[in-house]
């Protein structure tokens, strides 16, 4: 689960990863909550729309965010953007503080710290690649949102906490400090040990190559659609967790430890993804279906304690589907071209929320929370079946009896069940092999078998 932590250079950025990461879910939490009861009588709206100017640019950049990442030095970009963040952090805390922060304010700030984000993104994201090895991306990517959430386990609440404390702007302030973390990690690495890796050249049709790229992979395409149906309506949890806090009559402490609960799945989710040996599109379908059904149960929990339960079982399934489209998409995607796509669905999974979490706001603000849960639970529903849609038709999936057993039912590829041994591994790209969910047999094994077979035959021509 932790093997990635044996290189030095990425438990260094792990660990300063980890302490950012805390600051930065301690900002998003009390900028959400400043907009609700500082600076709106709870308008679910006006959230939705600091949202969609927070995220709206990493949609609109794409295509030069994403090449960004493939031309240069990504460390190099990852000071940049990471020192710019905590000087924005620590600007609106000293505003707040002063007394002289406006909504107006905050409408900036989101959007100043959006175009940042989509420069920093797609840098971030593929920049594990250039700490391991291929054999352990799926992993290390796994464990990048292990601290992403164990970090919105712990930066809520204590950002809850804070706000009662210390005061709103302060907490700007803190998070400001924390920056220079993952800024001291990134000075210390070293150098020698990151990979290399091609750089995009200097030529015409840089900017539309990603573009081209995932319109050649089916596969990427319908984990797009699920990511930004997610993105744009199922994954608004600062509007889900601050307005069911002032629905079921509680405050900054409770939205706080709301966050955080929705962490413990989240966190639980992310450690299993770093499990697996590789990604798999079946897992991404049954995360999406699991949370539907969560946002319902948790759009009809009466108290606040069951409520958080239920909230459990959205945060798992929610990370589950992320971190394995994720490493889907990093794994199978030529390093020529990786910075492009990820900047692509860094764009589509957070460009969705201009259009989807202002729709919510409405939807909270005209009939309650519990409406806007269960628009995420229906929009989820929607995602699953496309996804299985496709898989149906496309794939030619079949559930069918086990030619063995006729209590026993098993799911055929392409006409073709699923454990069957005698398919020959050469017959698949190494694509199709990281993708497909065609069990392939023990390599290992049977280079030894076919070590015996061979020594039995000389055996009895001697």
């Amino acid at each position: 689960m932790f093997r990635s932590l044996s290189s030095y250079n990425y438990r260094l950025w792990f660990i300063g990863a980890l302490v950012s990461n805390i600051g930065a879910w301690m900002q998003s939490t009390t900028q959400s909550w400043v907009v609700l009861t500082v600076l709106t009588d709870n308008d679910a709206v006006a959230v939705g729309i600091t949202m969609a100017l927070q995220f709206g640019p990493q949609l609109l950049l794409v295509p030069i965010t994403g090449l960004i990442a493939d031309r240069f030095d990504r460390r190099k970009i990852l000071m940049v953007t990471q020192s710019a963040l905590m000087l924005l952090g620590i600007a609106l805390g000293i505003l707040l503080i002063l007394g002289h922060a406006e909504l107006w304010h905050l409408y900036v700030f989101a959007l100043l710290l959006g175009i940042v984000n989509a420069v920093d993104g797609p840098a971030r994201q593929t920049f594990v690649s250039d700490l391991v090895d291929e054999h352990n991306m799926s992993n290390a990517v796994a464990l990048n949102s292990a601290s992403f959430n164990a970090a919105r386990m712990i930066g809520p609440a204590l950002a809850g906490l804070l706000i009662v404390v210390i005061g709103s702007g302060w907490v700007f302030i803190v998070n400001g400090a924390t920056f220079l973390a993952v800024l001291f990690a990134l000075y210390k690495l070293r150098a020698n040990q990151l990979r290399s890796r091609p750089r995009a050249p200097r030529q015409r049709g840089q900017l539309v190559q990603g573009f081209r790229y995932v319109m050649s992979r089916p596969d990427l395409g319908v984990i797009f659609v699920i990511v930004f149906i997610m993105g744009a309506f199922g994954m608004n949890f600062p509007i889900f967790a601050s307005t069911m806090a002032v629905e079921l009559g509680g405050g900054a402490g409770d939205y706080g430890l709301l966050s955080s609960i929705l962490a413990i799945g989240s966190l639980t989710g992310a450690l299993l993804a770093a499990r697996r040996d590789r990604a798999r599109m079946r897992v991404i379908i049954a995360a999406v279906g699991l949370f539907s059904v969560a946002a319902f149960v948790a759009s009809v929990m009466p108290t606040f304690w069951t409520f958080a339960f239920a909230l459990i079982f959205i945060g798992f399934a929610t990370v589950t589907m992320l971190t394995t489209a994720n490493a889907f998409v990093q794994t199978t995607t030529d390093a020529a071209v990786r910075g492009r796509v990820m900047a692509l669905y860094m764009a589509v999974l957070m460009g969705g929320t201009p259009l989807g979490a202002p729709i919510v706001g409405g939807i909270a603000n005209a009939w309650g929370p519990r409406w806007a849960l269960a628009a995420a639970g229906l929009a989820a529903l929607i995602a699953c079946a496309f996804a299985l849609t496709w898989a149906v038709v496309a794939r030619q999936l079949r559930l069918r009896l086990h030619p063995d057993s006729r209590w026993r039912l098993v799911v055929t590829h392409a006409g073709r069940p699923l454990p069957v041994s005698s398919i020959v591994p050469e017959d698949f790209s190494e694509e199709v092999a990281l993708t497909s969910p065609i069990s392939l047999p023990d390599l290992a094994a049977g280079a030894r078998r076919g070590s015996k077979a061979t020594a039995l035959s000389n055996e009895r021509s001697a």
